[in-house]
């Protein structure tokens, strides 16, 4: 059974993979390596999928922050952590997906720069999942 941490991260990636008009083979690559690394099945995704069709955009957000509300602050930091690497998956970053992050870490109750640190370190590992929870552990002397 998917957890309130994966719908929610279905929700936003999904908007914020569409919010430029357009879905790139970079963010589609991301957003399998997402669903891989969150141990998504593909029925969770495509139920996800399904209903994203026929669900208003706002609606789609609000659930999403609902959902990710609903979970740990570690949770929601390496959920937003996913959000940012989806954002700079295709080298370039839209402003309406930086207007979609700030958005969305301030709807979550997050502080953006703490993204960015938790971003910016998971990528210089290069590992993905287990090194942001390894960031975000490393995290709790900030």
């Amino acid at each position: 059974m998917a957890t309130s941490y994966q719908i929610g991260i279905l929700h936003l990636a999904h908007l914020l993979a569409s919010v430029d008009g357009r879905i790139s083979d970079e963010e589609r690559a991301v957003l399998k390596q997402i669903q891989l690394e969150e141990g998504m099945d593909e029925r969770t995704v495509n139920d996800f999928i399904r209903k994203a069709d026929v669900t208003k955009e706002a609606d789609l957000y609000r659930e999403g922050i609902d959902y990710m509300n609903q979970c740990t602050e570690e949770q929601k930091l390496c959920a937003f952590v996913h959000l940012y690497r989806l954002a700079e998956a295709d080298d370039s970053i839209h402003v309406r997906e930086v207007r979609f992050l700030f958005y969305g870490v301030k709807s979550a109750r997050l502080d953006f720069d703490d993204v960015l640190l938790a971003a910016q370190l998971n990528s210089s590992n290069k590992r993905s999942q287990p090194a942001v929870k390894t960031v975000l552990r490393n995290l709790s002397w900030v």
